[in-house]
């Protein structure tokens, strides 16, 4: 009755709050959930390091997976995490795919291993696009996404970058890719149920262009057309996204912000990660993911 499992952070490619077709693409830094099932009936949520925050969408994405793979159980369930809460590096994307596959670990319940199989080679319960639209539901039930974030959920669970309808919660692309990432968070936070959605509608027509190179594969110009659309609807300034363009040829506001994501070659990514260090705040390095989430 115990279960465990990891899942990494995203980076924006393509916001869907314009248009509702979004992109994202997995980042090796990681949420890790742990899940306890009991005979009591409530779940309890913990946030290590976090003791104010809101456990409401772990809670729901294991009362979502025990209502339909479990039998009535209930489950204490712990969160820790590499990621910074409300950063625009989907660190809630993060969370519920790993809790939602911790509980289905727990409840032994076997998880897609990508080929249809599980990695004991039999027949798969519960594919790893069906575990991710879990987690997308316990999201905007509980009121913390506007779009569902299928888009940062697909690319979390299955890694790489995906390309997503997120009003149908279809995976419309995937593909892995091989970046270095520079990344710049401000210390200030920025809940994407906050965004003002009105004026993130009015940038559709460039947002449009943008999922247009996506789908033709041209990741790194969609990022960077995206995030100056982005930058100006939200009104988060352009300049970290001029200063990259310097080295890299791929750069976005990373989900509703405040982080800035850039990726390409690490000698390009390296230049942007000292560009940044001259902001306030905190600047990183890491790389793309192609395994995505997981039992461990």
């Amino acid at each position: 009755m115990h279960g465990r499992a990891s899942a990494p952070a995203a980076g924006t490619v393509i916001n869907a709050l314009a248009t509702g077709r979004g992109a994202a693409f997995a980042i090796d830094r990681e949420t890790t959930a742990t899940v306890e099932l009991d005979d009591e009936e409530n779940v309890t949520g913990d946030i290590t390091g976090e003791p104010e925050a809101d456990t409401r969408l772990i809670e729901r994405c294991v009362e979502l997976t025990v209502a339909k793979y479990g039998d009535g159980e209930g489950a204490q369930v712990k969160t820790e995490s590499e990621v910074p809460m409300a950063a625009g590096l989907k660190s809630s994307s993060a969370a519920a795919n790993a809790t939602v596959l911790a509980t289905l670990d727990a409840l032994g319940v076997p998880i897609d291993d990508g080929e249809g199989l599980t990695s004991d080679g039999s027949t798969a319960a519960v594919s790893r696009e069906d575990a991710a639209r879990l987690g997308v539901r316990a999201a905007r039930e509980v009121g913390i996404t506007v779009t569902g974030a299928f888009d940062d959920a697909s690319a979390s669970m299955l890694g790489g970058v995906t390309v997503t309808d997120n009003t149908s919660d279809e995976l419309l692309a995937r593909e892995t890719v091989d970046w270095a990432v520079a990344i710049w968070t401000p210390d200030e936070r920025a809940f994407s149920a906050d965004a003002d959605i009105a004026r993130c509608e009015r940038v559709a027509p460039i947002v449009e262009v943008a999922t247009d190179l996506a789908l033709a594969g041209e990741y790194e110009r969609a990022m960077t057309v995206n995030g100056l659309a982005f930058c100006a609807a939200l009104d988060f300034p352009t300049e970290p996204a001029i200063a990259a363009l310097a080295h890299v040829g791929g750069v976005s506001l990373s989900g509703t912000g405040p982080s800035y994501v850039a990726v390409g070659e690490r000698s390009g990514v390296t230049k942007v990660q000292e560009a940044w260090d001259e902001y306030e705040g905190h600047t990183w390095l890491t790389t793309t993911r192609i395994d995505g989430a997981r039992t461990t």
